[in-house]
């Protein structure tokens, strides 16, 4: 009688730190591929028609802004919601008078979608990077907004 084989040694969980793509994932169906992005889009979708519904340049139904109330200061935020809902009716002029970084927010997160929808069909996971540099330069160009917002010649960026 042959010997038993010795046991398959055990497989060692990968370190901390170790990246997601490191680790082998079973192929997934394309509706639970695209479940994730299409669940997102859904509820920005849904949180947009309720903007779009509920007019917020109509005082009591949305709360004011916490910095607004305390300082009197307009934050990077202030007046998206008004930003969210001309823009929703179409008049793009306004939404970027309301807000126009949101304005553009709303372009970043509609490329973002799309390479997050076509990653999904392909199969591929969408893996959008950025190198720290475009991390910063986007809070500063938040700050420098909320500060040329806030002072007398940049009046036309205020709500």
């Amino acid at each position: 009688m042959p010997p038993d084989p010795a046991p398959a040694p055990a497989a060692l969980p990968l370190p901390y730190g170790t990246p997601p793509w490191a680790y082998k994932s079973v192929p997934r169906s394309l509706p639970r591929r695209l479940a994730p992005p299409l669940g997102i889009l859904a509820g920005v979708a849904a949180a947009f028609a309720y903007v779009g519904t509920i007019d917020p340049n109509e005082p009591g139904h949305y709360p004011v802004c916490p910095l607004f109330r305390l300082t009197g200061l307009l934050c990077p935020g202030c007046g998206g919601l008004r930003s969210a809902h001309a823009f929703i009716h179409g008049d793009l002029p306004t939404a970027l008078g309301a807000n126009a970084v949101a304005v553009a927010g709303y372009a970043v997160f509609a490329v973002a979608m799309v390479f997050w929808l076509v990653g999904a069909v392909r199969g591929r996971p969408a893996r959008i990077t950025l190198r720290p540099v475009w991390w910063w330069s986007a809070g500063v160009v938040l700050a420098l907004f909320s500060i040329v917002r806030n002072l007398p010649f940049g009046s036309a960026l205020a709500p």
